[in-house]
């Protein structure tokens, strides 16, 4: 959305009491419903157009060519949004192969307001040398004002990249990788041509290992709204898909991103110009694509993802396809002065204003912190594989438990249904094989009726006869474990409560915790492996703890089983 643009330019004008910031709307947009409330939530003063046409202005700034901006009285600079001339829109401007916002009928402007001939606007703030080459190509008096200045969008996120780590802490993204799917707009776009992707990915790659996020293209916000979008995207918003704001919370996911699959809309490059991480394709050709532009650059020398189905090894094999510094190359192709767009704006407008600038530059606004996913799965189809030997291994761990969860539901089921209690709908919890519960939130904690740890999970295996396996998380590092055992007579009773310790790992100065939901099924699997009755035999642990490690991903996390003491046992819960 071109209003994005302006809102990350208008600082080269900020800390001046002389100049007056307004907003008008130009008719005939698609997406004018969202501009006007994306106004009013920055607080800005709309103008209507009628009487915006009716005053003359200093400076008019507008970051789209397009509609009747001629009736607009003052000098107009223009601001190319997005990354570069990488797309034709059909049916756009009276030149069919024309770029986006290149075509010589939105190039030129009357910027005296006497009726005269149309003019160059008085300032094309452009990102690169070769985009002022593309404009020459399209109308060589549009050229001659034109100005490599850089991206001011860009250099936010240059800007905000120390705050790599509080934007994944925000997300809840943890030690998992964060792959984010970016979908331009219109027929071409991901979202058009692959609509499952996002479901698909989310029931393919694991939940311990993966955190996914989408980025869509403000049109596309707009003329869908975000009630349709959100309801389009129902499955994987259901299994903890992130859906990036359209405004600045879609640069602090980029940030944060590990991976990005994208089509050929120019996001990517912003992604690439900030850190060289690896970015594949999805694009399948079409008639939007410019030959030769950074977009096609990039997305000619980029691993391509395969069948929207792509299980994790295909999601794995292209990354790792990625060659390093193939994003970083294409992206010096679409920006330059990077780190300076603000000053030299600054410089350009004022001297267009014919005042001396304040003497501190503003520095670019730091990206804020994008929201976590709004729905977190509460029930995980599970996939376990126990490792085992005669007695305990060399290393004193008796098995190596690998486990892989995925939201329930989009794929095919797992060996366990695992859910959690007070989260799960009710069909979920009679289903599962597993049952976990986490602590209260604080605010409910001191009220005045409570479980005991034990008593809940008790309380779990009565209520619901297809549990096998109840588990209470006391702490990220702690939870108590019970399950349904054979007895001598043959029937099926609750066994002794175990706790289990979850021990972080250290690696290269950072503590990565595992999920103790997830080494609860680590633990449930282990103890019902060689039982194809509904009950296993009870295991003892009175001589000595016994030491499991629970596998997720390439990461091997130490449990210590034990019997659960009194104290424990009896935990408010």
């Amino acid at each position: 959305m071109a209003l994005h643009r302006l809102l990350d330019t208008v600082p080269a004008l900020s800390g001046d009491d002389r100049i007056t910031r307004l907003f008008t709307l130009v008719p005939g947009s698609d997406f004018g419903v969202d501009v006007l409330a994306a106004v009013e939530a920055v607080g800005g003063r709309l103008v209507p157009w009628s009487e915006a046409c009716a005053r003359s202005y200093d400076l008019i700034l507008t970051a789209s060519p397009k509609g009747d901006l001629r009736l607009l009285r003052g000098r107009h600079v223009l601001l190319p949004h997005g990354a570069g001339y990488n797309k034709s829109i059909p049916g756009e401007g009276s030149d069919p192969d024309s770029a986006s916002g290149l075509d010589p009928a939105f190039l030129l402007r009357a910027d005296d307001g006497t009726g005269a001939a149309p003019a160059p606007v008085a300032l094309h703030a452009v990102a690169h040398p070769d985009q002022v080459a593309r404009i020459a190509a399209a109308d060589r008096r549009a050229a001659d004002r034109a100005k490599v200045v850089g991206d001011p969008t860009l250099d936010r996120l240059l800007a905000s990249r120390p705050l790599r780590e509080r934007y994944r802490a925000a997300l809840g993204t943890g030690a998992r990788r964060l792959l984010v799917l970016v979908s331009t707009w219109g027929p071409e776009s991901l979202l058009r041509r692959f609509p499952e992707l996002p479901a698909r990915l989310a029931a393919h790659l694991p939940q311990d290992e993966y955190q996914l996020a989408l980025v869509v293209h403000p049109n596309e916000h707009s003329l869908l709204g975000t009630y349709d979008l959100t309801e389009r995207l129902a499955p994987a918003l259901d299994a903890g898909l992130v859906l990036a704001g359209p405004h600045e919370e879609w640069a602090s996911v980029l940030i944060a991103a590990d991976a990005l699959v994208t089509d050929h809309g120019s996001t990517a490059l912003y992604y690439c110009a900030t850190e060289d991480r690896p970015v594949v394709g999805v694009h399948r050709g079409g008639a939007e694509l410019i030959p030769g532009s950074p977009m096609h650059t990039l997305l000619d020398r980029i691993p391509r993802l395969g069948a929207p189905d792509a299980a994790p090894s295909a999601v794995e094999e292209a990354l790792r396809a990625y060659r390093p510094g193939t994003g970083r190359e294409a992206a010096r192709t679409a920006f330059a002065q990077q780190g300076r767009a603000l000053r030299l704006l600054r410089t350009e407008l004022y001297a267009l204003l014919g005042l001396t600038p304040p003497a501190r530059t503003a520095p670019p606004r730091l990206l804020p912190e994008p929201r976590p996913a709004e729905r977190v799965p509460a029930a995980f189809d599970v996939d376990t594989a126990v490792e085992t030997r005669t007695g305990t291994r060399a290393d004193g761990v008796a098995a190596r438990v690998r486990v892989a969860r995925r939201p329930v539901g989009l794929g095919a089921p797992g060996d366990h249904l695992a859910a959690e209690d007070g989260s799960a709908s009710e069909a979920l919890v009679r289903s599962a094989g597993v049952l976990y519960r986490r602590p209260l939130p604080a605010a409910d904690a001191s009220s005045a009726l409570a479980w005991t740890a034990d008593g809940w999970m008790r309380h779990a295996l009565a209520a619901y006869p297809g549990c096998r396996t109840a588990a209470a998380v006391l702490t990220p590092d702690l939870f108590l474990l019970r399950t349904r055992t054979r007895a001598s007579t043959g029937t099926a009773e609750a066994s002794g409560a175990y706790a289990v310790q979850v021990a972080p790992l250290a690696e290269d100065g950072r503590v990565t915790r595992a999920d103790p939901t997830a080494a609860v099924s680590a633990v449930h699997a282990w103890l019902l492996r060689d039982s194809p009755s509904p009950a296993p035999a009870p295991v003892s642990l009175a001589l000595a703890p016994l030491r499991l490690s629970c596998v997720i991903g390439d990461r091997a996390f130490a449990l210590v089983l034990r019997p659960a003491t009194d104290a424990e046992a009896a935990a408010p819960f």
